[in-house]
């Protein structure tokens, strides 16, 4: 996708989106679905900065009353305003609640609230949406600020903030439009969905330090000379089709014995396999724990593989 402003870190003219939708469902069960699935992929990339903000739009009905209140409240202050309220103020007052003009700050705090405008129908829907996130352990905080960019969101927004990006502080964010499919010519149609900018979630992953996307190994395999590096690749395999999901990392031979010994620990690994001359003689494999204070054991490969969780399960 592009964009025609001028690049700022985490927002780029040419970017990559990620989105996700489900048409034809008005239920708020749909909607906490959708939350809840960005949540699962924070939990997945181990980002820890992350903070849900919810907000209900109401429908385009019931945001006519707020609509004219915001009218009033600007127009009172034009003077206050930026370059960018003032061209919102007649289109979509609305607009003006998002934007990012520190200046703006105090003006828009004081502005008058949407909740006081919603129908009881969308106010119910808010509800419903909040208890399946308690349900879930979805923590979110509610911010009656909260507009989105585009015009034809109704009822449910949401965003997944950080403060770890600077002024690009949205990672992932979406809602409702249930309006949006008529308005193209289509079906009255209910819609709901969210999009996150790949290069900016990337950003944030460094930004805390890479998160869980490299979760360590359960194995790291350290071997020394030619015929022991050709056994341990044969290990690793045989390894991970005997234990189902097991994480098998090969040291790099080329490093040395001890340097490979040093990575392993390092690594997070539970287990250094290790495999010298003295492991081929007996056919057999050296188990060292990496995590607790145990005696490195010689072991067939079937007796380590036993004791592994899962290890019963022996592939065929």
């Amino acid at each position: 996708m592009f964009r025609r402003e001028k690049p700022q870190k985490g927002r780029y003219r040419q970017f990559h989106q990620l989105s996700v939708e489900a048409l034809g469902f008005a239920d708020p069960e749909v909607d906490a679905e959708l939350i809840a699935m960005s949540a699962r992929l924070w939990r997945e990339l181990g980002l820890r900065s992350v903070v849900l903000e919810l907000n209900s739009l109401g429908t385009p009905e019931s945001r006519a009353g707020y609509r004219q209140a915001l009218l009033d409240y600007f127009s009172q202050h034009r003077n206050a305003l930026d370059e960018d309220s003032l061209r919102r103020l007649e289109r979509n007052p609305l607009r003006i609640l998002d934007s990012k003009n520190p200046d703006m700050r105090e003006l828009i705090a004081a502005a008058p609230l949407l909740g006081g405008h919603l129908d009881a129908e969308s106010r119910e829907h808010f509800e419903h949406v909040q208890t399946l996130l308690s349900d879930v352990d979805i923590e979110f905080r509610i911010n009656p600020r909260l507009v989105r960019g585009l015009d034809y969101y109704t009822r449910t927004v949401f965003e997944w903030v950080t403060d770890r990006l600077g002024a690009q502080s949205t990672v992932c964010a979406g809602g409702r439009y249930d309006g949006l499919v008529a308005q193209l010519g289509g079906r009255d149609t209910p819609a709901v969905g969210w999009a996150l900018g790949i290069e900016r979630v990337i950003e944030l992953v460094r930004a805390e330090g890479g998160g869980a996307a490299e979760s360590p190994a359960d194995v790291y395999l350290i071997s020394a000379g030619e015929p022991a590096r050709r056994r341990g690749f044969a290990v690793a395999e045989e390894l991970r089709s005997r234990v189902p999901g097991l994480k098998v990392s090969i040291g790099m031979p080329s490093a040395g014995f001890k340097a490979q010994l040093r990575r392993a620990d390092k690594s997070g690994a539970v287990f250094a396999v290790i495999i010298g001359d003295t492991e081929l003689a007996a056919g057999r494999i050296s188990v060292k724990p990496l995590r607790e204070e145990a005696e490195q054991e010689l072991l067939t490969l079937e007796e380590f593989a036993a004791r592994l969780p899962g290890g019963n399960r022996i592939a065929t």
